[in-house]
């Protein structure tokens, strides 16, 4: 086993099983696996490096084909501390055709003219990368795998179910320094440093996305990060950020506020509650994921506030590097999939007002198992925090 291997090699080999099987009823006889969350599923190897440095993972359908992993030779370390693929192959940047390397070791793999699957929607394959590639594997055509291999990251084994746990552990530090931290006259780098640090110190390693957190007039905004704002007395403050354990994530999102806040800023609050604790009613196995994110836009209708929640009510989450950490479950209308047990998601109810600069949002990472829901970071359904002004 690698010296700094997340899992053991057989849950490696169960994964890949699985993605042939899925490959295979999808149409496909060779894989290209370029995406670097599938390349830590299938094959252990941990590298954010992806988005300089072309990197993938050939292999046959074949249950007993052998898989290859090609990386830039500076990185060879990164794959043998961390992944359990013997036949690793380099290339040097600038100098050799990493393509040419790719396509070589995808003939031997029983490459012909049948669709390669290949994550077309992952950030790291970008068009010129893809039509190289194409250029390469030529006469077989690119076929998009995102979703098919996406899928397969739904159901957490107990192995990641234990580091979802660890990092929601990493995440509730960063909540605890935000309470320890929060108050007037911070600006919101300070907060963030507080938070980040905090959880850094439990272990946590880096996250995909940046901490988000805004305050005051900047919380009519989504995705907003800190910046040199000084938070006011009364003031609602936005934080999302996530603990990560071996990659996995586990997201916490609260507003809290610096002292007492104003009626309008807290009545607001309280229906983006409801809107979170209706949908979160709505959730049980089998059910559609557009009818979860329906059941969380009843209080808002009632209100006449329907059009202010402008994200989803939610997505999966788990394995992520950057720049984001969503999985390809989207708990939104307009999507047709449904809720099993082994899912682990982000649930969020966010309402909008520009033209009065005001914004809540809530939420946290919850699991799904077979008795309900299981909250594994928050704070969740709960009554704003109002912290010392």
């Amino acid at each position: 086993m690698s010296q700094f291997a997340a899992f053991p090699e057989a849950e490696h080999r169960q994964r890949l099983t699985r993605a042939r099987h899925a490959l295979r009823e999808a149409g496909f006889e060779i894989a290209v696996i370029m995406a670097p969350e599938h390349l830590f599923y299938l094959g252990g190897y941990d590298s954010w490096v992806a988005v300089n440095s072309p990197q993938a993972m050939i292999f046959g359908l074949a249950d007993d084909d052998e898989p290859v992993i090609v990386v830039r030779n500076v990185d060879l370390s990164l794959v043998t501390e961390t992944s359990w693929v013997n036949d690793i192959r380099t290339y040097h940047l600038h100098v050799d055709d990493p393509m040419a390397v790719i396509a070589a070791a995808a003939e031997e793999k029983g490459l012909r003219d049948d669709p390669v699957a290949i994550e077309t929607q992952s950030y790291v394959v970008t068009q010129a990368l893809a039509e190289r590639l194409q250029d390469a594997l030529s006469p077989a055509p690119l076929g998009d795998a995102t979703e098919t291999l996406g899928k397969l990251r739904w159901l957490k084994s107990d192995r990641e179910i234990a580091a979802l746990r660890q990092a929601a552990r990493h995440a509730e530090a960063g909540l605890d320094a935000a309470r320890r931290t929060l108050k007037p006259g911070i600006t919101e780098i300070a907060l963030a440093a507080g938070i980040e640090a905090a959880m850094r110190r439990s272990g946590s390693d880096f996250w995909a996305i940046p901490t988000e957190l805004t305050s005051g007039s900047r919380n009519a905004g989504g995705h907003g990060t800190p910046r040199q704002r000084v938070i006011e007395p009364g003031d609602l403050v936005h934080m999302e950020f996530a603990g990560v354990d071996r990659r996995y994530h586990a997201v916490a999102i609260s507003t809290m506020a610096a002292g007492e806040p104003d009626r309008d800023d807290r009545d607001l609050y309280d229906l983006t509650r409801a809107s979170l604790a209706a949908g979160m009613a709505a959730i049980r196995p089998g059910v559609p994921v557009a009818d979860v994110e329906e059941a969380s836009l009843e209080p808002l209708r009632a209100a006449g506030l329907a059009e202010a929640a402008m994200m989803r009510f939610g997505y999966g989450i788990g394995i992520a590097y950057p720049p984001v950490w969503l999985e390809t479950l989207q708990i939104s209308r307009g999507i047709d999939q449904r809720l099993e047990p082994g899912m682990v998601f982000v649930l969020h109810a966010c309402l909008a007002l520009p033209d009065q600069q005001r914004g809540t949002i809530q939420g946290g990472t919850w699991m799904l198992g077979d008795a309900g829901l299981e909250l594994l970071v928050g704070p969740g359904d709960v009554a704003l925090e109002v912290l010392a002004g």
